[in-house]
């Protein structure tokens, strides 16, 4: 199974600090944020990585060339000037990451989920990491019956930008820039979309320390948290 990873963000909220750095290039404990997913997605066998740009997105090239310094061999995915958010941003990537599922992955989210335990059910287009609603975002996305998604309007979790997809899952799109929520909202309406929490995800980046300050900072309190911003863009 091949992966993309989602780096073509602007990072608006943690300006001025991305202003000449890519949010994915921030430094989390001595190394780029984005440096930890390559490692860890090495160790859960995942070789074939898609990288998809947009700001700076030669900072991006600079700084992680063909991934061979991670054990993984990088194709990358160049959007232009203007971002196609996260939706349009994987319809264009298909044609680099094949037929078959691959696994999706925000970078400006750290985590520290094994990606060797993500898999994608049969009869299933996509399948979604859910966590604990974070502060920011306590109405939550998803509920979760099983291990089937549905939209409901209580008891519902986040969606963490971590997920496993199907290029089915992108039939009949069109145009280039749009959004993921409402793909996935068909896909929920269908009953193709299955999930599982992720209770023990307890390690985060933290937008919301960052902001206004100029300076980026783990989650001191390790509270449960992700970043869905590009999904519900």
């Amino acid at each position: 199974m091949k992966a993309m990873l989602l780096a073509a963000g602007r990072g608006e909220r943690l300006r001025p600090l991305t202003d000449a750095l890519p949010k994915p290039l921030v430094p989390v404990a001595g190394k780029p944020l984005i440096a930890w997913h390559l490692a860890a997605l090495a160790r859960a066998g995942f070789h074939e990585i898609v990288v998809n740009t947009s700001w700076l997105a030669e900072r991006l090239h600079a700084a992680l060339g063909d991934g061979s310094a991670w054990g993984v061999s990088i194709s990358w995915s160049d959007e232009g000037p203007v971002p196609l958010e996260t939706g349009g941003g994987i319809l264009r990537a298909l044609p680099l990451l094949g037929p078959g599922p691959f696994l999706v992955v925000n970078a400006d989210t750290w985590t520290d989920i094994d990606f060797a335990s993500l898999a994608l059910e049969p009869d299933a287009h996509a399948h979604l990491v859910l966590v604990p609603n974070p502060p920011h975002h306590l109405r939550g996305d998803f509920g979760l019956e099983g291990n089937r998604v549905v939209s409901r309007d209580s008891d519902r979790l986040t969606y963490s930008g971590i997920g496993v997809y199907r290029p089915e899952f992108f039939a009949d799109c069109g145009g280039e820039r749009f959004p993921l929520l409402p793909l996935l909202n068909r896909a929920i309406a269908a009953r193709r979309v299955r999930g599982a929490a992720l209770r023990g995800l307890e390690r985060c980046w933290n937008h919301r320390a960052a902001r206004g300050t100029g300076r980026a900072a783990a989650c001191a309190t390790m509270s449960r948290c992700a970043s869905s911003r590009e999904f519900r863009s």
